[in-house]
């Protein structure tokens, strides 16, 4: 199942996925999406990513959730949801009405969480073009280990959503140092793609109180601060699997910055928590990302991806 392409110079493919352009808004970052639906045509848009669901509703972290750092900021949400049988009832209907181009987030504590919320994605209307798999979770069977951070949980994880009836991409944690094999895993499970990087870890404490800041003790780092770590995590997976398409995000917030990360070797971008300083910044990235390719005499923005590949070799 994919979506028509055109013939804008902006136009992106990750896999056989044709996108309008490359900027998508990240999972978690934008609500439920129709939301920002008030701020501008979410058709605009390569594509929307939902907020990660499960098979059941959970209701998150303790408060409070959110910590704004120096550059960027902590969350310890925990993953709060109706689940998906209650989205696809109460939020989907407004999200397809918005002529937005949908991408499903889906999350589990264990593999047959992932295997029920897979099942459920096959009966998605057509205007859900992808299903991304949010592997940066916990296991609950293996002491709470996040998926992503093991190359065997991954590829189980991804072999579990097999069912899945349309392109599936694997989001992966930079919390390892197992990165390149963790991404490989995910390809052998059957990933159509993999989306780099979810949050790093992180935590504030309280000097008053002499506790974490935030209700769970510790969250995700995101913003600027993980972007150069995120670049370098699609660099080196795109020079180890170079026919894999990839999805970059973290720490994006103009066409410069989506820039770097498709010559570092994304096919497409997210934009995640400039979104909560300025919900047009994703609109914004792309009138830039346009103006950048008519000032540059390039006729599709797609020639851009991993041409720092060629240009430094990093074991050397």
């Amino acid at each position: 199942m994919v979506s028509r392409p055109n013939s804008s110079a902006l136009q992106a493919k990750v896999g056989e996925l044709f996108l309008k352009n490359p900027v998508m808004l990240a999972s978690g970052t934008a609500g439920h999406s129709a939301e920002f639906s008030s701020f501008f045509n979410l058709s605009d848009l390569g594509a929307v990513v939902v907020k990660s669901l499960s098979p059941y509703p959970w209701k998150g972290n303790p408060a409070p959730r959110v910590h704004q750092t120096p550059s960027g900021m902590i969350n310890s949400v925990g993953l709060q949801g109706p689940g998906l049988e209650k989205w696809a009832e109460n939020e989907m209907p407004d999200l397809i009405e918005s002529g937005a181009a949908i991408i499903v987030s889906i999350w589990g504590r264990t593999i047959h969480d992932y295997k029920e919320a897979a099942d459920f994605c096959r009966e998605l209307p057509a205007e859900v073009i992808a299903i991304e798999v949010n592997v940066s979770c916990p296991n609950v069977e293996e002491r709470g280990a996040i998926f992503s951070h093991s190359a065997d949980m991954t590829k189980a994880v991804m072999e579990a959503t097999n069912r899945i009836n349309r392109p599936k991409w694997a989001k992966l944690s930079p919390n390892t140092s197992d990165l390149v094999e963790i991404a490989k895993a995910a390809a052998t499970g059957g990933a159509d793609a993999l989306t780099l990087v979810n949050t790093l870890l992180g935590m504030a404490i309280d000097i008053e109180k002499g506790k974490p800041i935030l209700g769970a003790g510790g969250g995700g780092l995101s913003g600027p601060a993980i972007r150069p770590v995120a670049v370098r995590s699609v660099f080196d997976v795109r020079s180890a699997l170079p026919d894999m398409p990839i999805v970059g995000v973290g720490g994006i917030s103009s066409h410069k910055h989506a820039l770097e990360f498709m010559m570092a070797g994304a096919n497409a971008v997210q934009i995640g928590t400039a979104n909560f300083a300025d919900p047009r910044v994703s609109i914004k990235i792309i009138k830039g990302l346009d103006r950048w390719c008519k000032r540059n005499s390039v006729e599709d923005i797609s020639s851009i991806v991993g041409k720092s590949q060629t240009i430094i070799d990093l074991d050397k």
